[in-house]
């Protein structure tokens, strides 16, 4: 192997003359690198056609032949004075009857959005809007496509769609106060929904969540955009061992005009991290979770009394993830599950009192999602890591448990699937770490029918601009745990030379970063430091996913020991390399990398020469409730996991180049944390490096901000490890 990667390099080196330049212009001014997407895609119910989003028009094709049927919705030729003709997303009814347009759409947090809703009849060939007096929150056809429901200022709200009645649900929204039918912060970050109603499947009662955050302490950030005094933005975010809110959920019955609560318990220091409803109209299921996440209980709520049963209970010693791979089957009496209760994340046939009727997959492997079941032809259909963590395949297995699990997949590397209603079909999302996405249809077996959207253009900027290939490799740390890793090396790769080497890392419980898929604009920026003379390598420490739950939930109670000890060994294995410098070896990571790249300059300063961290924690302390006490309980009850893994603790430490990083805007991971570990860094007598953003959220965005951030990053890496 060692000698096929010679030559091949070799190989490589004879063209690395010819190759292009790649510039950060190009990446994050020109964006010359973006992959082409299939935005909008949306199966039709003859389950032969689909459409998808092509500007401002919502068109319409063939599945199998790729034939353009027509333009269903054209947004500027019903612009009018009330919409502007731009399409933000779309909706179909459940019969396809209406479409439900939004536009003027503009974010709040990292998934809520508030924005202008309107409806297009295509009988009648009119358009509509949903609330006319401003812009609303997720608005949502019922299921007979008739209403729309809505929130509006904290509110709950539907609209009658033949009579035009708008009706007001709750009246007793506030902000920062109360909410309805939306989620408070912290449920949006770390739960992962924004939406907080749903319809019963008859179209007669909507089931929503009231937030009362009335004592969750406020936060407050500062805006500064050219005015006399700056602007300031106050919001509630609970902060470890703070109160939460107390949320309860409700039932509004449209018939009878009357909202009945539902009994999840007399204590309110809990999670409702999910609803769903059944298939019984009158039956809603509810999530209720303990605060330490390590017990997790299905209800089973009667909607005309409120009154709630037991259907199953989930507990760990460690904690539980919440997922949406709840599904109920048609004949009332069953649902499908997953769960990691036998150390892997596999997928289970309940019956409605919890009791496993037949585990449908087993394996030292995980199931990575779940796309739904055909109960016509008895199959199941999900992703997994079946092959190795470092994979996706696209997966499927009976449902009465005969015959083994069949993998839909030709290709190695990330698929991910989007079905069609009736599962005949389903469009397939391959990547390799080396190789854009590939959209392409497939039928039930897998059989590939034809390519929606190949990206040639990139792979052939690709060769153009001699991008050098990405390998994996692993190796033994002294604790005897095997560690995945990929590498970037120069075209021109020399092994008599000794490279400075660039180690990029997230590192976060769960998370994965060393796997055979599309790493996006980022991987541009590897391959320009590549082409600059530098190695990039990226290693997964303890913690990450794809490996089991006892690997990725050995890190309980000290986030961040273990994956800094891993990192640290991971740069010694490198350094141990023949062709790596020891002296010039640098790490960086945002957010959770942030941290951890904070982490490994500190304790890790005999080998660490440099790190970069963007929007990084740097004291579990400062961060949110359902987060940091999922992984490590309060600072109370885990006093020394919060004293020896927060790095404003280590300060002291610092010998290397350190940059620190911040958009001051940021509502997930405070500008508070940096500001804070530039007073520890101070108190220390350190000299660090550091960059500010006003007014820029987590994602450090807008105009030339990418490009000016990544210059920073650029150079200081150039002038701290040399080119």
């Amino acid at each position: 192997m060692q000698r096929q990667l010679t030559l091949l390099f070799a190989l490589l080196a004879s063209i690395a003359l010819a190759q292009r330049p790649i510039t950060l212009e190009k990446i994050w001014a020109d964006y010359e690198f973006i992959p082409e997407y299939v935005s909008g895609f949306n199966f039709l119910n003859d389950g032969q056609s689909y459409t998808r989003l092509e500007g401002d028009k919502v068109v319409k094709y063939d599945l199998l032949r790729g034939r353009r049927l027509g333009v269903v919705f054209d947004g500027a030729r019903a612009a009018n004075d009330e919409y502007n003709g731009q399409i933000h997303n779309y909706a179909f009814s459940a019969d396809e009857r209406k479409l439900l347009i939004s536009t003027e759409t503009e974010s709040i947090y990292r998934h809520s959005t508030r924005a202008r809703y309107f409806v297009w009849d295509f009988e009648t060939q009119t358009l509509t809007p949903v609330f006319p007096k401003g812009k609303i929150r997720y608005a949502t056809f019922s299921p007979q496509g008739d209403k729309v429901a809505f929130v509006y200022q904290n509110n709950l709200y539907y609209k009658d769609l033949s009579s035009g009645e708008v009706v007001q649900i709750t009246h007793d929204g506030k902000r920062n106060e109360i909410i309805n039918g939306a989620t408070d912060w912290v449920y949006e970050e770390e739960f992962s929904f924004a939406r907080a109603f749903q319809w019963s499947p008859d179209g007669q009662r909507i089931a929503f969540y009231r937030f009362d955050e009335r004592r969750v302490p406020e936060f407050t950030m500062t805006n500064y955009k050219g005015g006399l005094y700056p602007e300031y933005v106050t919001f509630k975010y609970p902060k470890v061992g703070q109160p939460n809110s107390i949320v309860t959920i409700h039932v509004y019955h449209l018939d009878r005009k009357m909202t009945r609560q539902i009994a999840t318990g007399d204590d309110t220091d809990i999670y409702i991290p999910r609803i769903k409803w059944t298939r019984d109209p009158y039956l809603l299921c509810v999530f209720r979770m303990n605060r330490h996440q390590n017990e997790l209980e299905l209800l089973l709520a009667e909607t005309t009394t409120g009154k709630t049963t037991l259907m199953m209970k989930e507990t760990s010693k460690w904690y539980i993830d919440i997922h949406d791979n709840l599904t109920f089957l048609s004949d009332g009496r069953h649902f499908l599950w997953t769960s990691e209760r036998d150390g892997f994340n596999h997928i289970y046939l309940c019956d409605m009192g919890g009791q496993v009727v037949r585990q449908l997959t087993k394996g030292p492997w995980e199931v990575t999602d779940f796309y739904g079941v055909d109960e016509a032809n008895g199959m199941v259909y999900f992703q997994a890591a079946i092959d190795s963590p470092l994979e996706r395949k696209v997966c499927a297995v009976r449902l009465d448990g005969k015959g083994r699990v069949k993998k839909l997949n030709r290709l190695d590397g990330w698929n991910s699937a989007q079905f069609s209603s009736t599962f005949d079909y389903f469009v397939n999302t391959h990547s390799s770490i080396n190789n854009p996405p590939v959209y392409t249809v497939c039928d039930r077996k897998g059989r590939e029918l034809r390519v929606i959207e190949g990206n040639i253009a990139l792979r052939d900027k690709q060769l153009a601009y001699g991008v050098a290939p990405v390998t994996f490799f692993d190796f033994t740390t002294s604790e005897g745990v095997t560690l995945n890793g990929w590498m970037i090396r120069p075209l021109d790769f020399d092994e008599t030379k000794q490279y400075p080497v660039l180690m990029y890392v997230y590192g976060g419980p769960g998370s994965q970063q060393v796997t055979d898929a599309w790493k996006g604009q980022n991987y541009w920026w590897f391959q320009m430091l590549v082409q600059k003379g530098f190695i990039v390598a990226c290693v997964d420490n303890r913690g990450t996913g794809g490996r089991g739950e006892a690997f990725k939930k050995m890190t309980y109670m000290k986030l961040g020991h273990y994956e800094t000890i891993d990192q640290i060994e991971a740069a010694r294995y490198l350094s141990s390399l023949p062709w790596v410098d020891a002296d010039r070896i640098g790490i960086f990571g945002w957010s959770y990398g942030g941290y951890m790249s904070s982490l490994c300059i500190l304790k890790g300063n005999d080998v660490f020469k440099a790190a970069i961290a963007v929007a990084p924690v740097t004291n579990w302390k400062w961060y949110d409730t359902i987060y940091t006490e999922r992984y490590m309980r309060t600072a109370a009850e885990n006093p020394e996991g919060y004293e020896q893994n927060s790095p404003v603790n280590f300060a002291d430490r610092l010998k290397g180049r350190y940059l620190i990083i911040h958009g001051m805007g940021d509502d997930n991971v405070h500008f508070q944390h940096t500001a804070e570990m530039v007073n520890a860094l101070i108190a220390a007598n350190k000299q660090f490096d550091t960059y500010f953003y006003p007014n820029r959220n987590h994602g450090i965005y807008g105009g030339p901000t990418r490009l000016h951030l990544y210059t920073k990053m650029t150079n200081f890496l150039f002038d701290a490890l040399g080119e």
